[in-house]
């Protein structure tokens, strides 16, 4: 008699006791998390949504109910990796009570791991509010796309006084009881003084090789996403190039009539 083999799925304590740096990319749909969910030890249903399947300008157009969708599919097409859910632009910052409401909805309709949200010693209150009431949270320091107005654009920060405070914030998301901090476009000698100071793992997007753990925007890495790429996304891959080939490929053969053939279709009569 056959057992059936279930795959243990990692968690926030599963990941912050890993030996190895943790390896995340984000997700948005179930077909691309089954192809990351055998490689990747947390997959990030990121706002990035918006920007990169949306086509939004920036993140804070970003609704909790888009990142429910997402992450319900992320979660459906992944078996072993954690799966955190970001909470977006004004679901969070009004008060420790607002950003509860919105998290318990998305742990409870999606059954993510955990949520992650931006800021760092002005959200310590919301954090330590939401991890008391028993939801995992990863924080987000350094550059803050939802505040990308407030920073003046996509930049890397942690130069002069912005140093002294990126440090307290990691300080007070790692106080707060966040179990991770993701540090986004910082300064590397900064992003790495913060990895040796924190006891909780750091999850570097242009940061530092020293973090403990990396993440990336798949469509990034991929070259799926070709309208902007950060200086600090390697691009393991260039398939949108290979989509472009392919769909021209298709486009001819479909105008020359070799498309559909007789392999793809049924009951053609055979040529005499």
């Amino acid at each position: 008699m056959s057992r059936h083999q279930t795959v243990k799925r990692h968690t926030p304590r599963s990941l912050a006791a890993l030996d190895a740096p943790i390896v995340s990319l984000t997700a948005y749909t179930a077909p691309m998390a089954r192809l990351l969910d055998a490689h990747c030890d947390l997959l990030l249903v990121g706002d990035s949504v918006g920007m990169v399947v949306y086509g939004m300008e920036s993140t804070l157009a970003v609704t909790p109910e888009m990142m429910i969708a997402h992450g319900q599919a992320v979660v459906r097409g992944s078996q072993r990796a954690c799966v955190a859910v970001d909470m977006p632009f004004g679901s969070y910052q009004e008060s420790p009570q607002q950003a509860f409401r919105v998290a318990a909805q998305i742990m409870a309709q999606t059954g993510a791991g955990c949520v992650k949200l931006e800021g760092g010693q002005e959200m310590a209150e919301t954090i330590q509010f939401l991890v008391q009431r028993g939801i995992p949270v990863v924080g987000h320091i350094g550059l803050k796309p939802q505040a990308v107005h407030a920073h003046g654009g996509f930049r890397t920060v942690g130069r002069g006084d912005e140093a002294e405070q990126i440090l307290a914030d990691a300080r007070a998301v790692q106080n707060a009881g966040a179990w991770a901090v993701v540090i986004e476009s910082t300064m590397e000698p900064l992003s790495r003084k913060i990895s040796e100071i924190l006891h909780i793992p750091t999850i570097g997007i242009g940061a530092s090789p020293a973090c403990g753990g990396q993440v990336l925007v798949t469509e990034d890495m991929l070259g799926l996403f070709p309208d902007f790429t950060p200086r600090f996304v390697r691009k393991f891959a260039d398939l949108g190039k290979e989509v472009e080939q392919a769909a021209a490929a298709y486009a001819q053969a479909v105008r020359n009539r070799s498309f559909p053939g007789p392999a793809e279709c049924v009951g053609m009569p055979e040529k005499k």
